[in-house]
């Protein structure tokens, strides 16, 4: 191959590409493409489960289009004229996302029940101001937050993404302007060169990022931008001069791509990463193939109408279909089926048609903002101002309402009401029957800390943050009993239970909770999945300190569970994760049994999110036995309780809190006319405090 002289690769570099600069049929497919991809996984997650690749189609769209617009622009004038620039993107994009969010504001406060309203309110607040990405990213460092539900708002993150490479590219492109034109070399050559490490460098970032903290890097600028940078690349770099056989070839291996990876991808795919070199490049090789000639096989197809609409429409389709997802079954009172997914489907055409139609177009030519680029961001920040009000007061009622709904201060146990239904079935036949709340807000929080009850930053801490209370019940009594509660949020979910027999026994309470971790002899390697070695460091001294820490102040009892069933351990002998978790709990219960305290393992409740919708009772109020499930599928074989089985000994009890939500068939949503579960993973506090007499007789105490 005959390799190009510097010279003549700077005259190619610096002179103009071989770009078409009308309009691009074949890009508008690929949005279409894009769009379709997006939709299809969100509606259908299970079917097309890579589809969400479709946003990275995007990113290499823009980067190719913004860059292109720019360099004709700064090598006919040598200048960018930048409030222009930004001008045209605030009057393409503002108009109809905002609109969007405003609707969506609404939808939340009429079909939403109030416990959303707050985090949809920050959310839309912030992807007002275009770092919904940033918020997402900064929530899923949290772990209460992995429960929260999707809101109106969530997929702005791509949109907020783009928005700040709008914001910084043109800087960039135009400071490669100024060092080229100080040095006298060709501007295009310097902007290559420059992308070329925004690129290598961003991929790298990507993969790092992928690896160390895959929730956050999902989001985050810096693991995006490459993608943008290759389009940019593109708009770079002629290709006038390959054949048409080529260009062939190319667009159909990009659009293969493209559809390998939204067909083989899926949510267990480590992405961004490396891996979204796949979709990113797909998408470059078929802008790349269109640059070079105009009528390629796949504009057969690519050309027609119906596809070049939903290029059109795409921008539109995009903010409209999630509102719908996320409002509709609320609307209509029942998950999501097939028909009404296809019906959100057409709503969400019909929608971003007229949207289209009336406000994105429009709003590009609108003579009250379009005369001046002043009026223009004038009325920008007038209408995100507007909205971030609404996302304010949204949150503020949310917040309002919460305040207002604790938690009293007992339950009444009450034959055939929560899991005493469970107990005698045949005095209680109507135990399935619709729930009086459904609505589950701050009265039904597991997380819930009574008065009684001090936190100890001082005292266990889990890395930085404070995962220790003590809780004072003793009403005096000068050597109570003392009972330590301890995991992770499966440990924190009984304390409603634990701190009701509390009370009425007059106990000191501890209690302390690692997010995620099992307090185990152990080494933990994740949740799930493998986690960064920062978070396998802090989850391991934690659990060493609590270990540590029973056997030095032998607490009478010890109460502790986790989400073993899907958390991951590693003890070097490549045994099954079920026999690793189990043996390192029964050394830790030993140990601690041979101090002489009572242990009491808290078996699994069986799962919610992982076998139906965590809004199936808000969405079948009336009919809760369409939430239940399968006891096969929801109550897997449990560890805690197969470590106190295999410890044999009087000092290691378990608590099988199983028949209280199963029968011999299913595991259910509502019993006794109570709603089960809080949240995807954890269980509503008023079910848990009912269930106070059988822990008592668990731990071997009178319950009254």
């Amino acid at each position: 191959m005959r390799r190009t002289p510097e010279s003549e690769l700077t005259q190619t570099l610096s002179a103009p590409t071989a770009s078409r600069t009308g309009f691009r049929p074949d890009i508008q497919a690929l949005r279409a493409v894009a769009i379709l991809a997006v939709v299809l996984n969100h509606l259908w997650p299970t079917r097309l489960t890579g589809g969400y690749v479709g946003v990275d189609v995007f990113f290499v769209i823009s980067g190719f289009l913004i860059t292109s617009h720019l360099v004709r622009e700064a090598t006919a004038s040598g200048r960018i004229a930048l409030a222009s620039f930004y001008a045209r993107r605030v009057r393409r994009l503002l108009p109809a996302a905002l609109l969007v969010l405003a609707v969506s504001a609404v939808g939340t406060l009429v079909f939403l029940p109030y416990p959303r309203w707050t985090r949809a309110g920050a959310e839309i607040m912030a992807s007002a101001g275009y770092v919904e990405n940033w918020y997402l990213s900064a929530a899923s460092v949290d772990y209460s937050a992995i429960n929260d539900q999707a809101t109106v708002a969530q997929h702005y993150w791509s949109l907020s993404v783009e928005e700040q490479f709008y914001l910084v590219w043109p800087l960039l492109l135009l400071a490669a302007w100024w060092w080229a034109a100080k040095r006298t070399w060709p501007p295009r050559v310097v902007a290559v060169i420059a992308l070329s490490i925004v690129i290598v460098t961003g991929i790298i970032a990507s993969g790092l990022a992928t690896a160390g903290m895959p929730s956050q890097a999902y989001f985050v600028t810096y693991t995006r931008a490459w993608e943008f940078g290759i389009g940019g690349l593109l708009a770079l770099l002629p290709f006038g001069r390959l054949s048409r056989l080529a260009a062939n070839v190319l667009a159909v291996v990009g659009f293969a791509a493209i559809a390998v990876a939204a067909t083989a991808f899926g949510p267990t795919t480590p992405f961004p990463g490396v891996l979204a070199l796949v979709p990113a490049l797909g998408t470059a090789a078929v802008i790349a193939a269109g640059t070079a000639t105009s009528r390629l096989w796949h504009s057969v197809l690519t050309s027609r109408r119906p596809v070049q609409w939903l290029g059109d429409v795409s921008y539109s389709l995009y903010l409209w279909h999630w509102p719908l997802i996320v409002l509709v079954p609320f609307a209509v009172g029942t998950t999501l089926s097939t028909v009404t997914k296809v019906a959100i489907l057409c709503v969400a055409l019909v929608l971003a048609w007229l949207t289209y139609r009336l406000v994105e177009r429009p709003g590009q030519r609108w003579p009250l903002v379009a005369a001046s680029n002043r009026r223009t961001f004038v009325a920008m920040l007038a209408g995100m101002g507007a909205v971030v009000l609404a996302g304010g007061a949204l949150m503020v009622a949310g917040n309002l309402r919460a305040a207002a709904d604790v938690p009293p201060v007992s339950v009444t146990i009450e034959e055939c009401v929560g899991p005493q239904a469970m107990s005698s079935p045949e005095e209680c036949p109507n135990r399935f029957a619709p729930a009086s709340e459904t609505v589950m807000g701050a009265r039904n929080s597991y997380f819930h800390v009574p008065s009684e009850c001090v936190a100890r930053p001082d005292l266990l801490p889990f890395g930085s943050r404070t995962a220790t209370v003590e809780c004072d019940f003793s009403a005096g009594e000068a050597h109570p009993t003392t009972v330590w509660l301890v995991g992770d949020s499966h440990a924190e979910q009984w304390k409603g239970a634990v701190f009701d027999l509390a009370r009425q026994k007059h106990w000191s309470v501890l209690a302390s909770f690692g997010g995620g971790c099992p307090v185990i002899d152990a080494p933990f390697i994740g949740f799930r999945e493998p986690a960064p070695a920062a978070d396998q460091e802090r989850c391991r001294a934690w659990s060493t300190a609590v270990r540590e820490a029973v056997v030095q102040q032998k607490p009478d009892y010890v109460l502790t569970s986790s989400a073993g069933r899907v958390q991951l351990v590693d003890d070097g002998t490549g045994r099954p994760q079920g026999m690793q978790f189990t043996d390192g709990l029964e050394r830790t219960w030993t140990v601690w049994a041979d101090a002489g305290v009572t242990v009491v393992a808290l078996g699994g409740v069986p799962f919610n999110g992982e076998v139906r919708s965590p809004d199936c009772v808000l969405v079948n109020a009336g009919d809760p036995l369409a939430c239940a499930a399968s006891r096969g599928e929801a109550q897997p074989r449990d560890p805690y309780l197969d470590a106190a089985a295999q410890a044999n000994s009087p000092g290691i009890r378990a608590f099988d809190a199983d028949p209280y939500f199963c029968d011999a068939d299913n595991c259910y949503a509502v019993i006794g006319g109570v709603v089960v579960y809080y949240d995807a993973d954890h269980l509503n506090l008023d079910y848990v405090r009912r269930l106070a007499p059988p822990l008592a007789q668990a731990m071997g105490i009178d319950s009254r």
